[in-house]
This record gives C-alpha cells, structure tokens and sequence, in this order.
C-alpha cells in the first residue's frame, strides 16, 4: 500500500470536466420524427424467442421499436449499416457522447470512420425511471453482452444461448455468413431495458430486476438503412443471473414501421464524418 498524501482530500475534490460537450453536437429533429411516427403503420412484426436472437432490416427514415409482450424481459441489441457490416454500433462513443444509459432524444453513434448517428431514440416509456438510489437506470451502453467465453472461463460452462451466441447465430442466418465471420462482426450492445450501474464501493457492474413490463416500448427513427439483431436474455428481467437456463424469459417483439408519403420532408440520412483520414501524414 502506498501512503496517502497530505494533500489527498484536496486532490480528491478537483471539479470533474465533462469529456465531450455535447452543446454542438448535432440534434436530431424530434419534432418531425414524432410527426412523421404518427402516420406511420407497421409493415413487419418479428418475434424473439426466449434464449434466442432474431434479426430485422429497417430503411432510412423508418421506425423500429422493440416491445415486451408477455413479461419482463431484457435484450441485447446489435445494429449495422445494412449495406456495409463494418460499420456498426459504436456503443462505447454513444456511452461517451450520452452517458451511461440513453433515452428519448439521444442516438446510437457508429464505428469510426463513418461516426455518424445511425438511429435517434424517438419515445422511451421507461423514461420516468431516470436513476434509482443505487445508481441503476435503464437501456445501457455499458454491458458488453453475456458470453460463452466469460462464462467458461468463471465457470468452465459450455453455455450456447447466451446473447453473444444467439446474435452470432442470428447473423449467420440473415447473411449467410460461416459462424466464425459472423462472430467477428457481433458486437458490445445496446443493453434495452435492463437495469445496470456500477456499485459505489467497488465500481463493480450491477444488474438488478427490470421495471420492464408488458407493453413497454422504446422506439428508434432509422437515419440510414439497417440490419440489426437482438437477442432475448436468458437472465429474463436480469434480477439473478444469465448464461443459464434458470431464469424465467419471454419473448420480445420487433415491429417495423413506415410513415406515411411526404412526412419527413426536408429530412435528409445523414453523411459519414468529415474528418480527412490523413492523421498527420
């Protein structure tokens, strides 16, 4: 152990400066979002089974939103741009940009070098829940997706439902892809509906039981064609533990909408990242 400093409660209470201000970064149009959703209709309706994965495909200027049908369930949400799988979900400069759980109004981020907002959050009906007195909230950016390989190496398991098999499985089928190309373009998640947060005490990450329940929806605005995926946990509502088959799980349901002709007038997907790729060369 090393000694503390006699300066070490001053070191201690420096203000913290936010990482990245978000005053310009570019703000979605939620007003023509909400309009063009309110005459939009549901053109697909996909349903994930418990302990399984199920992909979808959604054109820009659609609407997915994801809907827990029979009991509180989490899932584990991987997104890409339909025509190009190396461009996908960068969730952890959506954690840096929005914070550690997002909401109505913030934007999954892709990977570099397109950094471009590839869905907005256009309704969340878990918003009222904001952060609890544990520090837990709802939809994180900070779980990377339960695994085999994580849970081989606590416990020596041979699990094959956990999200990470189930979205490599998905993928596979959509693309026809072999497994292991299909593995390698699964990636950390948008964790919709769990309750997540880090302990005080040692910084740990923490489930606890989903407030999620049946008719409970979150809603995204397509800002350029999508191919997502999301797996169904088996934690079910995450209150005990996952990458077994002990806890209850329902299904989720994925439904794709379209509004209507002439809604989003004026809106335009918007243009990979401006940066000039030289990096000081």
């Amino acid at each position: 152990m090393t000694t503390t400093p006699p300066d070490a409660e001053a070191r201690r209470a420096i203000t913290p400066v936010i990482c990245y201000p978000t005053e310009t970064l570019p703000k979605p149009d939620l007003p023509l979002y909400l309009h063009a959703l309110r005459s939009a209709s549901v053109v697909e309706s996909v349903t994930v089974a418990p302990r399984d994965a199920a992909t979808f495909r959604v054109p820009a200027g659609a609407f997915f939103r994801i809907v827990s049908v029979e009991g509180p369930q989490v899932g584990d949400l991987n997104v890409w741009n339909a025509a190009d799988l190396s461009e996908r979900f960068y969730s952890g400069k959506t954690r840096a940009l929005h914070g550690t759980h997002v909401s109505t109004g913030d934007r999954l981020w892709s990977s570099f070098p397109a950094l471009r907002p590839m869905a907005t959050i256009v309704e969340d009906s878990l918003d009222w829940y904001g952060i609890d007195a544990f520090g837990g909230s709802v939809h994180d950016v900070i779980g990377t997706r339960c695994d085999p390989y994580t849970g081989n190496l606590l416990s020596g398991s041979q699990y094959h439902h956990c999200c990470h098999s189930n979205l490599t499985r998905a993928l596979a089928d959509a693309t026809g892809l072999p497994l292991p190309e299909a593995e390698a373009q699964v990636h950390d998640v948008l964790n919709v509906f769990m309750c997540t947060g880090f302990t005080r005490d040692t910084g740990q990450y923490f489930m606890k039981a989903s407030p999620v329940r049946p008719g409970d929806r979150i809603t995204f605005f397509a800002e350029i064609d999508l191919l997502g995926a999301l797996s169904a946990c088996p934690g079910g509502d995450c209150s005990s533990e996952h990458s077994s088959d002990a806890a209850p799980c329902h299904p989720l349901r994925i439904d794709v909408l379209v509004p209507a002709s002439g809604s989003l007038d004026g809106w335009h997907p918007p243009s990979p990242n401006g940066y000039d790729r030289s990096h000081g060369r």
